[in-house]
């Protein structure tokens, strides 16, 4: 997929799972150390986002 046909993916659209039963023990636990790695990237998106709208909060409370 290239990065303009991003846009066009509805952003409620859930990805479609992977086929687990054809991959082995140790490609299994490179993908879940890889999905591991994806939550914790999302995860410290939402406490930027947190803290952005926090700081908004606090700035027009003045």
């Amino acid at each position: 997929m290239d990065f303009e046909d991003e846009d066009l993916v509805p952003k409620t659209a859930k990805p479609k799972p992977k086929n687990l039963e054809p991959m082995g023990v140790e490609e299994l636990k490179a993908y879940v150390a890889e999905l591991e790695e994806e939550i914790a990237r999302a995860q410290q998106a939402i406490a930027a986002k947190q803290r952005v709208s926090s700081d908004a909060e606090r700035f027009f409370k003045k």
